[in-house]
């Protein structure tokens, strides 16, 4: 089976790689000449556990493919993957010109039945709106060629996004046809052998799945930080008041985790994104607005308490920042709270010195040197009036707490994400602070 994939970014090559590995011939195709070069030559532009050796594997075999140019596979393909990005507009809706730009090119070059998915997360109607475009190129050109739209949207997440396409916990596609249903299923048969996980469905109900998705998830956290922030007025420890009501079944304990907001390409663009279409349909999304004036305002904790803390003069001290993406295992900072905190703390006269295992280039390429730029965990905090955590790589949870005193200016830890005990901080002198406590 032959497949192209129009994106080769997150989502976009992970797919690609991904079905390849199962024996599927496929084609990324992307406009950047310069990401394809690098990629022929092994370069990969993102960062994700794991998906280096299966690009190069695949490509290696013949299976994996780069090309700048989708007119030249059409001809050979049974299916086209439209992965490329949907940046939000001015007003926070999604922007769709690229995902209709790849429609206008497969009417204007197709000869042949495809089948047309859509892989991006995009809003409900925009199947509709593929589905138009092509045919209007169809019909400039007087041809008359039976094809098909589907949505079959991503539930990746950064870091563990192999794992999540290889072991899927459910694959969801949206069809019109037999013909688009027969098709999907034997693209993801391989992915089903020991347990079957594909729910088809209407196409706007997929559209729509992914969104709501997102925005549960985003929603659960705001929740838990609301609830940290009155913990902390109240003299309740969240991390009890977490346990307990993850263990409703109902519940159950995932994503409620406070700290210092979320970030990524996906939850706060997507609940921008769902807000806006609501809007555009005559209603009002009162919880997920309030879901993200939470979540900006939680993005400003950290430096709240460091404020506190000095009462209210930063003004040349050196504040280290352990963490810069937004999540673990991975370099993406979209959105990542590090950048608002960062934003405060220069405005506020602090100087910073931050390490992340991964993302410090990306920090560079976005910021450039407002910040100094640690060699390692240890050096970051070197003179440092403060500590704060901001993003829980695994190699922060067991510091040398001796080494940190020894060093830092001041033994103060602001703990964003709630991974340190406060007895053992507290018995080596360290002034502890964290969310919810």
């Amino acid at each position: 089976m032959k497949i192209a994939i129009v994106g080769t970014g997150y989502v976009g090559l992970v797919t690609g790689t991904c079905f390849s590995e199962m024996g599927v011939d496929v084609t990324c195709v992307d406009v950047q000449e310069s990401k394809i070069d690098n990629l022929k030559k092994g370069i990969i532009p993102i960062y994700e556990p794991g998906l280096d050796d299966l690009v190069h594997r695949n490509y290696k075999a013949g299976r994996l493919k780069f090309t700048t140019d989708l007119k030249e596979c059409l001809n050979e393909v049974d299916v086209v993957f439209s992965a490329v990005g949907t940046p939000p507009d001015e007003d926070g809706s999604a922007d769709l010109k690229y995902v209709l730009e790849v429609a206008r090119t497969i009417g204007q070059n197709m000869n042949k039945y495809i089948l047309v998915v859509t892989k991006s997360t995009v809003p409900v109607g925009t199947a509709q709106k593929v589905k138009n475009v092509i045919r209007e190129e169809l019909n400039k050109r007087n041809v008359n060629l039976d094809f098909d739209v589907a949505s079959n949207p991503e539930f990746l997440k950064e870091g563990n996004a192999v794992d999540d396409f290889m072991k899927p916990d459910r694959v969801v596609v949206g069809i019109e046809s037999e013909k688009a249903k027969s098709l999907m299923e034997r693209l993801y048969k391989p992915f089903m052998l020991n347990n079957y996980r594909l729910i088809f469905t209407d196409i706007p109900s997929a559209e729509m799945i992914k969104y709501a998705a997102n925005s549960m998830l985003a929603t659960r956290i705001s929740f838990m930080n609301d609830i940290a922030n009155l913990c902390e007025l109240v003299g309740a420890d969240v991390n009890m008041v977490r346990k307990g009501i993850g263990a409703d079944s109902r519940i159950g304990s995932k994503f409620l985790y406070p700290g210092c907001g979320y970030g990524g390409s996906c939850f706060p663009k997507d609940v921008k994104a769902l807000i806006k279409t609501a809007e555009k349909n005559g209603y009002t999304m009162r919880v997920l607005k309030a879901v993200e004036e939470v979540n900006e305002t939680q993005k400003g904790i950290l430096f709240e308490k460091l404020v506190k803390l000095f009462n209210g003069d930063l003004n040349g001290k050196q504040i280290a920042l352990w963490g810069l993406a937004f999540k673990p295992e991975t370099d993406d900072m979209r959105e990542a709270p590090a950048l608002i905190l960062i934003d405060k703390l220069i405005k506020a006269g602090a100087k910073v010195k931050a390490y992340d295992p991964i993302a410090m280039c990306e920090c560079q390429r976005r910021i450039g040197n407002k910040i100094e730029y640690a060699t390692d965990m240890y050096d970051a905090v070197l003179d440092a009036d403060a500590l704060l955590l901001v993003t829980e790589w695994k190699e922060f949870r067991l510091p040398s707490w001796g080494v940190l005193k020894k060093t830092m200016k001041q033994p103060v830890v602001i703990d964003g994400r709630n991974i340190y005990d406060r007895n053992e901080l507290q018995e080596q002198g360290f002034h502890y602070t964290c969310i919810g406590k």
